[in-house]
């Protein structure tokens, strides 16, 4: 948050000088990448996204005709982490998080999805329904004997309850995964659409089913931006072929409305490994359209 300013624009995302936690909507960056099992890097993901957030600041969404700048928004920097040490790391994300009325969170590696989970869940008192749009499960018992990798996010919330697995929809799957990974998940409740799915049903139809899925319970967001292809988005530690291009996510997300959101997150930003900033920008473009999401004009009668 000390950086020089970009051109124009101060250096709080979408260029907000805001840093209360006592606005309508928290930006804060997570800049853990502990847990990560390709590619290291997703820790420098918060200021990667918050510069290419410049791109997004001259004018209103054009179809929900918000603009998420003038919104009661703060970007409070980054959160502490615990040199090192993973769970401790995950405990002081949570207390930091415990009492933000709607974090928008800037990652860092999945891992960071948990404490925030545990934090909304416990302050909300009942399980979330998760949107969570990925190229991979992330329900891995343990990844590598590390039990709390990023691979095992989800694992984790549906054991804890902290999300009802009934309302839980996956888009955009398609890692190499084992099958008893694959039928553990389904069997929770889960529901999964892969990417050969989403694309062959399109936007319109994929958002139908979430909303189905969903109803009229409060959601979380999580976006993991290898949902998207490698060709959209390379800046990342774990991509994966035949993903979702950029318009699709945005196609879907646009047709969101009227879910009753709490928080949302998009993780697994890892700069060293972008070309020209494509995936940092698709990162911010995402985070811009959830706010332009929840603070669209509800819709008369």
């Amino acid at each position: 948050m000390s950086l020089v300013p970009t051109f124009a624009t101060p250096p709080g995302f979408l260029g907000v000088t805001r840093t209360d936690r006592g606005a309508d909507f928290a930006v804060a960056g997570i800049p853990l990448d502990l847990g990560t099992t390709n590619r290291a890097g997703a820790r420098s993901g918060p200021q990667a996204i918050r510069a290419a957030s410049r791109m997004l600041v001259d004018g209103a969404h054009p179809s929900h005709w918000v603009d998420p700048a003038t919104l009661s928004l703060a970007d409070l920097g980054e959160f502490s982490i615990a040199l090192g040490d993973l769970p401790g790391s995950l405990a002081a994300i949570e207390a930091q998080a415990a009492d933000l009325s709607h974090l928008i969170a800037l990652g860092g590696e999945h891992g960071i999805t948990l404490p925030l989970l545990r934090a909304l869940s416990r302050r909300l008192g009942s399980p979330l329904a998760l949107v969570h749009f990925d190229a991979h499960v992330d329900t891995w018992p343990d990844n590598f004997g590390q039990i709390y990798g990023h691979g095992s996010v989800f694992y984790h919330a549906l054991r804890e309850g902290l999300v009802d697995p009934q309302r839980m929809i996956q888009v955009g799957i398609r890692s190499p995964v084992q099958r008893e990974v694959w039928d553990w998940t389904l069997s929770q409740g889960v529901t999964i659409l892969d990417a050969q799915t989403v694309h062959e049903a399109g936007p319109a139809a994929v958002a139908e089913r979430i909303h189905a899925v969903v109803g009229d319970a409060p959601a979380y967001l999580s976006f993991d931006i290898d949902t998207l292809d490698p060709a959209f988005a390379p800046g990342t530690g774990t991509p994966e072929i035949g993903g979702l291009a950029s318009w699709q996510a945005q196609a879907i997300l646009r047709r969101l409305g009227g879910l009753d959101w709490r928080g949302m997150d998009i993780v697994e930003v890892a700069p060293a490994y972008d070309v020209s900033e494509i995936t940092a920008l698709a990162a911010a473009t995402i985070a811009w359209e959830y706010l332009a999401l929840v603070a669209m004009p509800k819709p008369r009668g």
